[in-house]
């Protein structure tokens, strides 16, 4: 939002120093006192560095600013652990084709809606259980064993922190 706005403002005024230049070039008014050279050099020498400024600036500012700072908020502001992180990253790789989650703006079709689920109040249990074994335990759509160990147990703690959010 931040980068936006500076990007916005920096190009403003650039726009309002072509056209503050624009409006200086040409003859002057009969009877009006006419500029020196070294005023129009340094109206020159000033529109130039605000162009370079702004273009050093401007990226500078949006670089700073669009770091990866947000990687650990959740959907409605929810600060995620690094393991729900790893999860939510976990989840986009491997459940997110089948399953719909507000949280990870996934729209699957095949399987449950994750949001809806047991009312969105999905215990991390519960989760667990179902990559584990499966759905029908192993026989029905959701495979068995889709993930294992501590990747599993993350995604188990993303889904039931951001479901039904």
């Amino acid at each position: 939002m931040i980068g936006t706005l500076v990007f916005v403002l920096a190009f403003l005024a650039i726009g309002l120093s072509v056209v503050l230049a624009a409006m200086r070039s040409g003859r002057p008014p009969a009877g009006s006192k006419t500029e020196t050279r070294a005023t129009r050099r340094a109206w020159g020498v000033g529109l130039g560095v605000v162009i370079v400024l702004l273009g050093i600036a401007v990226p500078a500012v949006v670089l700073i600013t669009n770091g990866d700072d947000h990687a650990s908020q959740g959907i409605g502001g929810v600060e995620l652990t690094s393991a729900q992180t790893n999860g939510r990253a976990l989840f986009a790789k491997n459940c997110a084709t089948c399953h719909s989650l507000a949280g990870s703006g996934a729209v699957g079709r095949v399987g449950p809606d994750l949001d809806t689920l047991n009312g969105g109040d999905l215990k991390p249990a519960f989760v667990l259980d179902a990559i584990q074994n499966g759905r029908a335990r192993g026989n029905g759509q959701m495979p068995a064993d889709l993930l294992f160990g501590n990747e599993a147990k993350d995604v188990a703690e993303y889904v039931s922190t951001v479901a039904g959010r």
